[in-house]
């Protein structure tokens, strides 16, 4: 089978073809001037990076490596002291509970003494009261018996006879 083309046909092929190679240059063209323009950015973006953010990396790891010795030693010194407060605290601690045992042993001492004192007052008032009270009872008593007496006596020299007085119910 043969067929027979017309060569226009040939022609208008080439044609169309060679237009789309064409343009299919011309868009790789404009993408080869947007990468280059994009590249030209990127390029100044990063030379102002370069110029401003390196030194920045630069003083920053300057400044690491003169603060690291310095906080392993500040950081060692805090774990010595804290471990020596703790141990402090330790001794502290044991110290307060023996001065508060020995506290609460004078405490319970002085208690002691005091009840004791209160005691021997309470007791020695008793004995004064008994000692002074009792005789000045007695005193008292023997004092009431003598006006009693004397009352009795003068009344008999103011009455002689007391059963005349009385008439015959005396007994």
């Amino acid at each position: 089978m043969h067929h027979d083309i017309p060569q226009w046909v040939y022609i208008v092929f080439t044609a169309v073809t060679a237009a789309g190679v064409m343009m299919q240059a011309l868009v790789l063209l404009g993408m080869l001037f947007a990468i280059k323009a994009a590249m030209r950015r990127v390029d100044e973006v990063t030379q102002k990076a370069e110029e401003h953010a390196l030194p920045a990396l630069a003083t920053a790891r300057q400044l690491l490596d003169e603060v690291t010795p310095k906080l392993k030693t500040a950081s060692q010194n805090i774990l010595d002291v804290t471990e020596t407060l703790r141990s402090r605290s330790v001794t502290v601690t044991d110290a307060v509970d023996d001065l508060l045992k020995k506290a609460e042993v004078q405490i319970d001492r002085v208690d002691e003494m005091v009840t004791g004192t209160l005691d021997s007052i309470a007791h020695a008032t008793a004995t004064v009261q008994k000692a002074v009270v009792t005789p000045v009872r007695q005193v008292s008593a023997v004092l009431s018996g003598l006006r009693a007496g004397f009352d009795v006596l003068r009344s008999r020299n103011d009455h002689p006879t007391h059963a005349a007085a009385d008439g015959d119910s005396f007994v």
